[in-house]
């Protein structure tokens, strides 16, 4: 038994450079024994952390910059929250978005901006990258036939990579367009804020790429 529980922070953070800017939950998901936890709201902190400390496993706890200057209601009786349980962050039917930690609280903006236009997405937060609830995604995209995966961490083998294998691996028959991924650029963070925000996906990122999948 190894009870212990890392937290870390990750993403970028307003121009505070490369060394403070990385995104490398992919590398503790590549670690045979490593739980990996990100989560995209303050509820989700909470029940997730107390798993977490529960754990007789070691857990890596990974904590979005910008996330700290969210707020949300938490409950002030005890809760927790199980690893390996998606949680479907908003209901849709064109396309299944699967997007981790900050990316979250973006692709619900890209979804509120769609919704003008007619077009319905279904969010997933992963909340836990291992365990990995692989089968509330499926279930998803059986519904919907489309997968979109948005995180904050290198395109070049990220989490987005290892996800879309293995949707493609379980539910291939039911795509009627390949899984696409869109991942931070494969470059290091530069302090320039605006260089910063464009190694970044955003909301209308997001929305672009969604519209380009539905027209394909």
């Amino acid at each position: 038994k190894t009870p212990m529980v890392i937290r870390t922070q990750g993403g970028i953070g307003g121009g505070i450079g490369g060394q403070h800017s990385q995104s490398l939950e992919a590398w503790y998901v590549h670690v045979p024994g490593l739980k990996v936890v990100m989560p995209s709201t303050p509820y989700d902190a909470k029940g997730l952390l107390k798993t977490a400390i529960r754990d007789d496993e070691p857990v890596i706890f990974i904590e979005n910059k910008r996330l700290y200057q969210i707020k949300g209601e938490i409950p002030e009786e005890e809760y927790l929250i199980p690893f390996k349980k998606a949680d479907i962050k908003r209901q849709g039917n064109d396309i299944t978005i699967i997007a981790t930690s900050y990316m979250v609280h973006e692709s619900l903006e890209a979804a509120q901006e769609l919704e003008k236009e007619g077009i319905d997405l279904e969010i997933i937060d992963p909340r836990t990258l291992v365990p990995l609830d692989i089968d509330t995604m499926i279930n998803s995209i059986k519904k919907t036939n489309r997968a979109l995966i948005v995180h904050e961490g290198y395109e070049r083998g990220g989490i987005g990579a290892e996800i879309s294998a293995v949707i493609n691996e379980r539910v291939f028959d039911f795509l009627d367009t390949p899984v696409q991924r869109l991942g931070g650029a494969n470059a290091v963070i530069p302090y320039s804020y605006h260089l910063e925000k464009a190694c970044i996906p955003d909301k209308n990122d997001i929305i672009e790429k969604v519209k380009n999948i539905l027209n394909s």
